[in-house]
């Protein structure tokens, strides 16, 4: 079945010619005063020839010591959609360079990017999406992205971007969540998220289950997805796609931390699942699913029903990954836990 992509393909009235490159430590400054030129095919020509030398670190260190950023920034608001691709291409290709990401993030080029998150053309928003997402990665890009007043933006653009740009999306929420929760819990994240849960795409429903994992890890946002999401949680524990299993399972392990989890979880039959994970020796899920049966073990009804299947957990014991025979050791403890 065919599928939508964003193609980064120029249109084809675009003359593709570079910018001749000046030699030695004059290339970048040259190719600098022609991104100030109102010619537009000068710009464009310098444009691509930019995007061809920032795959080099070197090259983004020097550029950014030129002074592109402020001129790149400019460009972001240009008339001209090429010369707008082009420029969120080129500061995608410097964020893959951690000096290039550092400098995206002291240079302030978050808040001018925000502007292209309505932008008519779709691969101009696919690669704003990807600064972001590589911007996230580092902790002051997270806070950034925070303090910018991006994350209910970011929430709200999940219920209408396309596809591809949702996982971007996601993604950079899983890492800005890690920091910072109660603006996402307040915009309603908990219930676009659980939508994202059911979502045709297996890569939204591990990423939308990765996001909730991430607010898990704060106390109120356990509380809400108690509320709201342990039992398409624990549907998606058989789900076809091992990395939905995995991230689902990785949530319900952090919201099973709390009692409410716990009981709910318990309600929404996840035992027979979690046993199921636990068992199969290829499941990237088996040792969260080992750490939240031994939740469950803590309650009556839980310890009761494990106790009929603690070979599951003996096997474990046998397997080569330490952090597996460590939690199948806790887990069988708890399980044969008696009262004195």
């Amino acid at each position: 079945m065919a599928h939508a992509r964003i193609s980064a393909n120029l249109p084809p009235d675009i003359d593709p010619t570079k910018a001749p490159i000046a030699f030695g430590k004059r290339a970048l400054p040259k190719l600098n005063e022609e991104l100030r030129s109102p010619e537009l095919l000068t710009q464009q020509r310098a444009l691509m020839a930019l995007c061809d030398l920032v795959h080099d670190p070197e090259n983004v260190y020097q550029a950014i010591g030129v002074g592109f950023l402020d001129n790149l920034k400019t460009l972001l608001l240009h008339h001209d959609s090429t010369v707008r691709q082009k420029t969120t291409e080129i500061l995608y290709i410097m964020a893959m360079h951690n000096v290039g990401r550092q400098g995206l993030i002291q240079s302030g080029m978050i808040s001018a990017l925000t502007e292209l998150l309505e932008d008519p053309v779709d691969i101009c928003r696919k690669n704003t999406h990807q600064i972001f997402e590589m911007m996230a990665k580092l902790h002051e890009g997270a806070v950034g992205i925070s303090h910018a007043g991006l994350i209910p933006l970011l929430v709200f653009k999940l219920k209408t971007e396309l596809d591809e740009i949702q996982e971007l999306i996601l993604d950079t929420l899983s890492n800005c969540l890690r920091v910072e929760a109660s603006e996402a819990l307040a915009t309603g994240a908990i219930t676009i998220l659980k939508e994202k849960l059911k979502h045709s795409s297996a890569a939204i429903r591990s990423k939308a289950a990765w996001v909730l994992l991430e607010i898990c890890t704060h106390p109120e946002g356990k509380s809400m997805v108690c509320e709201e999401v342990i039992p398409v949680l624990v549907s998606l524990l058989e789900d076809t796609d091992p990395e939905v299993q995995a991230s689902a399972t990785g949530a319900l392990m952090f919201a099973t931390v709390k009692p409410q989890g716990r009981f709910l979880a318990l309600g929404a039959e996840a035992i027979p699942p979690l046993l199921k994970l636990v068992a199969e020796e290829t499941s990237k899920a088996r040792l969260s699913a080992i750490k939240t049966l031994t939740m469950l073990a803590e309650l009556p009804e839980g310890r009761k029903t494990l106790l009929d299947h603690t070979d599951i957990f003996q096997q474990c014991l046998n397997d080569p990954c330490e952090a597996v025979k460590r939690a199948a050791k806790i887990a069988i403890s708890v399980i044969e836990w008696k009262p004195f």
